[in-house]
C-alpha cells in the first residue's frame, strides 16, 4: 500500500493519462512510419521504436499498480504530536548544531529539492513515531548522526 496525499495521487493520475493519450500515440506513430520504411530486419527506427513502446508500456503499468495501491491520507485527521508521514519535520543535528526541515511523503512524491524525503528513507524511518524533544539516532551511509526534533507540523 503507498500512502499518499491528495495532491501526489492527482499528480500521478494526470501523469497516467498524459503518458495513455499522448505518449502512446505517438510511440504508435513512430513504430508504423519505421514500418512503412520496408525491411524490419534490419529497421533500426523500428527497433527503437518498439523498444520505446515496451518501456511506455512498463512506465504505465507501474503507474497503474501505484494508483491501485494508493491510500489517500487525510491531514485533517493527522495530529502533529508524533512524526509520521506527510508531516513537516524540523531537526536539528546535535553535533553540530545544523537545522533543517523535511516532510516526509510517500516514495513517489519524493523531492529532496522540495524538501520532501521518502518514508522509505533512513532518516524518516528514524524520526518517525518521535516526539518534539525526542533525540533520533540514525544510521546512514556515511555512518550515525543524531538528530533532535524540535518541530512537527503539517
Amino acid at each position: 500500500m503507498a500512502y499518499m496525499s491528495e495532491e501526489g495521487y492527482q499528480k500521478l493520475v494526470a501523469e497516467l493519462k498524459h503518458l495513455e493519450s499522448v505518449e502512446r500515440p505517438k510511440i504508435v506513430a513512430a513504430i508504423a512510419e519505421a514500418r512503412d520504411k520496408g525491411d524490419l530486419s534490419e529497421n533500426a527506427e523500428y527497433d527503437a521504436a518498439k523498444e520505446a513502446q515496451g518501456m511506455l508500456e512498463m512506465k504505465i503499468n507501474q503507474l497503474k499498480a501505484t494508483i491501485g495501491d494508493a491510500k489517500i491520507i487525510d491531514t485533517s485527521k493527522l495530529k502533529a504530536d508524533t512524526v509520521q508521514i506527510l508531516t513537516r519535520v524540523e531537526l536539528k543535528n546535535v553535533k553540530t548544531g545544523m537545522k533543517m526541515a523535511y516532510t516526509i511523503v510517500s516514495e513517489t512524491e519524493a523531492n529532496l529539492k522540495l524538501g520532501k524525503i521518502s518514508v522509505n528513507t533512513p532518516i524518516a524511518q528514524g524520526l518517525l513515531g518521535k516526539k518534539v524533544g525526542d533525540i533520533a539516532e540514525i544510521t546512514i551511509p556515511q555512518g550515525k548522526i543524531s538528530l533532535e526534533v524540535t518541530g512537527i507540523s503539517f
